[in-house]
């Protein structure tokens, strides 16, 4: 784990940088009304140690041939990290989390077609002695809305002067080879400039400039800042498998996700067709978004909360070990 944000400045930069990864520092000083001097020094250090770490992730809705997945895995509670380490190498896993009760990870991956699919649900996972059972949810529309996310830090007209996803998107363009290998290299590093990745690429600066901004208004990926949010304040993160009504599910997903504690939120196939992953600052503010905002919701017919003790990888990127 990085170094810890020690304040609310530190913690509000790292919200405009999960917002904007790509915002110049002059941007981030005039969304929070600091000075540029003052950003750069904050940001800087925890941009070098890994405490922050822009990333790119792929719009799986935008890329036909990737079939997004989330799975309950369930396995010995004495092999549970390995396990969980396994599958955070995997280059297809987008998140990996050890869920409450220490026999329970919940990963999301995105399958590289039925193929894929098929070899890790009927090959992989029973070759895998130490698992004992699974459930697997195709994710049949993840609501954007959920993109919007701070952990409560910014303003909702500071965000909205960052986010991309705010915007209908824009025609795909053809993906060419240039661009695999471009959102490979922002999956690295989404903060490096044109002309550093125009170097890796072999190409000009301002030809990485024009197709990563068809990319982005296209919403065919999404820059983040991956960052351990217990160092945001998040104390108490955990994921609810929600059973709704078939007619309100469109609706209940979209309110849930504009919610400033939910960070995530997929509509599934399964038992439970809603999968909500929610960050609050601690158990009572867990508590009382359970019962305030989803218990006032109509046409919810089940609900599972399942905490998370660990996250092991997340927004494609494998988090480093305390």
């Amino acid at each position: 784990m990085g170094q810890v944000l020690v304040d609310e400045i530190d913690r509000r930069i790292a919200a405009v940088l999960m917002a904007s990864p790509r915002a110049s520092w002059r941007a981030v000083a005039e969304v929070l009304g600091l000075s540029e001097r003052t950003v750069l020094r904050r940001a800087s250090p925890l941009l070098h140690d890994g405490t922050l770490r822009p990333t790119a992730v792929r719009n799986p809705a935008r890329f036909p041939r990737i079939v997004p997945m989330a799975l309950r895995i369930r396995c010995r509670p004495s092999r549970i990290k390995a396990i969980a380490a396994g599958l955070a190498r995997r280059p297809d896993t987008v998140w990996v989390d050890i869920l409450g009760g220490g026999n329970e990870i919940s990963t999301v991956l995105f399958l590289d077609g039925p193929e894929a699919r098929n070899a890790l649900l009927l090959r992989d996972l029973p070759a895998t002695a130490d698992v004992q059972s699974w459930e697997a949810h195709d994710l049949m529309r993840v609501f954007t809305a959920g993109f919007a996310w701070s952990a409560g830090l910014l303003h909702p007209d500071e965000f909205a002067a960052l986010a991309s996803f705010s915007h209908p998107p824009a025609d795909a363009p053809p993906i060419q080879p240039l661009d695999e290998a471009l959102i490979a290299e922002l999956s690295l590093d989404a903060r490096a400039s044109y002309h550093e990745l125009a170097a890796r690429l072999g190409t000009s600066a301002s030809t990485v400039r024009r197709r990563l901004d068809q990319l982005l208004a296209a919403h065919l990926i999404r820059l983040t800042c991956e960052v351990d949010l217990r160092l945001l304040g998040i104390a108490s993160e955990a994921l609810l498998w929600i059973s709704a009504s078939p007619g309100e599910l469109g609706a209940i997903g979209d309110t849930v996700s504009r919610h400033p504690q939910v960070r995530f939120t997929a509509a599934t196939t399964g038992s439970a067709n809603l999968l909500v992953a929610v960050a609050a600052e601690n158990l009572d503010g867990l508590y009382r978004f359970l019962t305030e905002t989803v218990g006032s919701l109509a046409g919810i017919r089940d609900l599972e909360v399942t905490p998370i003790l660990s996250s092991v990888k997340r927004a494609g990127r494998v988090r480093p070990e305390d």
